[in-house]
């Protein structure tokens, strides 16, 4: 899970600061100074938002190596090293994409992911406690998987979405910082915008920035059952199925950092509002759907 809440938290984080850097420049006092001004509001929302959310994908891979301290093998010293680095190869081949780098990255926990900006220079990570509890086979289906998200483009749809996302989180913050300023000050535009505009614009834009993450999250589960087809392709049915089946039986509560979940393989499982916040659907339904495949 970790592509996709790495990129929803490091795109939620880069919109706050790029709305009070607005601020501090007095871009909003452009904006709503003297009535709103709508066109121009539009304009600005569309050019933080997308901004935003292309930021965030420009630095996706630099961000993911980082916060998991993901070692790319240039030179494989073991045989593991080797086999990562040419079952990847083939897969990439095979799915028409680029050869993304290989990288390993200390966890427990076994799971994997996918990103980068270009499906022709992405970057395919797998855990250490994924190459030491699974077979051959089953890492090989899951680097499918990895490989299938970026031959897809969902990262590149994914920013587009948040983009579209940002730029109403924006315009709707303001709007209603705007509204409520006016209530308070009793419909005084002349003195341009007060302390209730910025308060309650900075906090309207968390909020919808959480509610549009709940939508990016949903999109990401509806793109796993895709992944994983992507995966049955790549390296047989038989082995995709139990590969998530070997993840149920290891499941244990995602370790990823939040932002990184979205294209990990290992969603964890949930139910009722707490699976709102799941990037991916639960083991079950994927190996459902990959069984109803055949």
């Amino acid at each position: 899970m970790k592509r996709i809440l790495l990129f929803a938290a490091t795109n939620l984080a880069v919109l706050v600061l790029l709305g009070i850097i607005a601020q501090v420049l007095g871009v909003d006092r452009l904006l709503v100074g003297t009535g709103l001004n709508i066109t121009g509001l539009l304009i600005f929302s569309a050019i933080f938002g997308m901004g935003g959310s292309i930021i965030s994908l420009l630095i996706s891979k630099w961000t993911a190596k980082r916060s998991v301290g993901a070692q790319v093998i240039d030179q494989p010293r073991t045989q593991t090293e080797k086999w990562l680095v040419e079952t990847v190869r083939r897969q990439a081949q095979g799915a028409g994409i680029g050869m993304p780098e290989v990288a390993i990255y200390s966890s427990p926990e076994p799971n994997a992911f996918a990103t980068g900006a270009n499906r022709n220079s992405a970057l395919v990570a797998v855990s250490t406690g994924l190459l030491e509890q699974m077979s051959a086979e089953e890492v090989e289906a899951v680097l499918g998987h990895e490989v299938s998200h970026v031959a897809n483009g969902d990262m590149v749809t994914l920013t587009l979405l948040q983009g579209v996302l940002n730029t109403f989180v924006i315009a709707l913050s303001r709007v209603i910082g705007y509204l409520v300023d006016q209530a308070l000050s009793r419909g005084q535009t002349s003195r341009g915008p007060g302390i209730g505009y910025f308060l309650t614009s900075m906090v309207m834009q968390i909020v919808f920035g959480f509610l549009a993450s709940l939508i990016v999250m949903a999109f990401s589960r509806h793109r796993e059952f895709h992944a994983d087809a992507g995966g049955a392709r790549l390296a047989g049915r038989g082995k995709m199925i139990a590969a998530l089946e070997r993840l149920r039986q290891l499941h244990e509560p995602s370790q990823l950092p939040s932002q990184m979940a979205a294209f990990g393989i290992n969603g964890g499982l949930g139910d009722g509002m707490r699976k709102l916040l799941m990037t991916h659907p639960p083991l079950e339904e994927r190996i459902a759907a990959l069984r109803q495949q055949g």
